[in-house]
Formats: structure tokens, C-alpha cells, sequence
């Protein structure tokens, strides 16, 4: 594919950033409503917390999460990165696909917690194994979520053996 011009390169750049950055911040918002769902001792807070999680989960990071995945795909093949090229691509790629899966087979927890919070406030002891995991896989997932990041910002070296083919391939013979 040929990279893209600098308006296009910059368009898909700004969306895959958005995207991610959302994913992050989204993260850091759930994480919050974790604890607070699993500290507080207000039944509302509590309920408001698990009901929170659900609707951010299914309507803000499942969302962002796969709005980076197809940005982050577009933009590497857009560019002179490519997407097999070096290892670091790779890596956020792989980092991304494994988030994603793992987040929507995380969601199904938090739906069982919503559905017992909108049922009747969580008692203090109530589904508190569910609970502390919820807080542990976010933190987890900002952890994650930070290192895609620093791949981006610090591009590791390391080509792989197509990215050097393509290097070959690409660069002018000698005389």
C-alpha cells in the first residue's frame, strides 16, 4: 500500500490517538467506579457505581477499544511503519486484539454486577470476589493501555524479516 499524504496521515493519526486516549481515559473512569462501588458504604453510590461501569463498559470502551483497533490498522498501513514491519507495531497490534477480547469477555461480569445492583443495593459482602476483580483486571488494563502507548511514543527498534525484505525492495540498487 502506498502511504498516505499528509492530510490522510494526519487524519487517522488524530482519530487513532482520539480513539486510544479515550480508551484510556474511559479505563481510568471505570477503575474509579470499581473502587467506589467496592468501598463505599452508601447504598446509592454503590448501585449508581455498578450501573455506571455497565454503561460506560458497553457504550464508551467496547467502542473506543475497537475505534483504536481499526484506526491503529489503517494508520500502519498507511504509513511508512506498515503494519509487519517492526516489531513494535506488531506488539500494539497484538496488545490491542488481546485487550479487546479480553474486555468483552470482561463485560459479562460487570453486567451480572449491574443487574444485581439495579435488583437491590449490594450488601457489603455481596459478590465481593467480583468485585475486587473488577478492580484488579481495570488496573490491569491501564497498565496495558499505558504500555501500548510508550510503544508508540518511543517506536523500539527491531525490524522484522518482512519489514527488512521490504527495506531491500524498496531501496535503490547499487551501481
Amino acid at each position: 500500500m502506498k502511504p498516505f499524504g499528509p492530510r490522510l496521515r494526519k487524519l487517522t493519526l488524530t482519530l487513532h490517538v482520539t480513539a486510544s486516549v479515550g480508551w484510556l481515559g474511559a479505563v481510568a473512569a471505570f477503575l474509579a467506579l470499581a473502587v467506589a462501588g467496592l468501598t463505599s458504604s452508601a447504598p446509592q453510590t454503590v448501585r449508581g457505581a455498578y450501573l455506571a461501569m455497565d454503561v460506560v463498559g458497553w457504550y464508551v470502551i467496547v467502542p473506543l477499544s475497537v475505534a483504536s483497533l481499526l484506526t491503529g490498522v489503517v494508520q500502519s498501513l498507511g504509513t511508512v511503519w506498515g503494519l509487519l514491519r517492526h516489531y513494535w507495531v506488531i506488539a500494539k497490534l497484538l496488545i490491542t486484539v488481546v485487550a479487546t477480547l479480553l474486555l468483552l469477555v470482561h463485560m459479562q461480569p460487570v453486567g451480572h454486577l449491574a443487574a444485581a445492583a439495579a435488583r437491590a443495593a449490594l450488601a457489603g459482602g455481596e459478590l465481593q470476589g467480583m468485585r475486587i476483580q473488577l478492580i484488579a483486571d481495570a488496573a490491569a488494563a491501564l497498565l496495558v493501555l499505558l504500555t501500548a502507548a510508550a510503544l508508540s511514543l518511543f517506536k523500539p527498534r527491531g525490524v522484522t524479516r518482512y519489514g527488512r525484505r521490504r527495506q531491500r525492495e524498496q531501496s535503490p540498487l547499487p551501481r
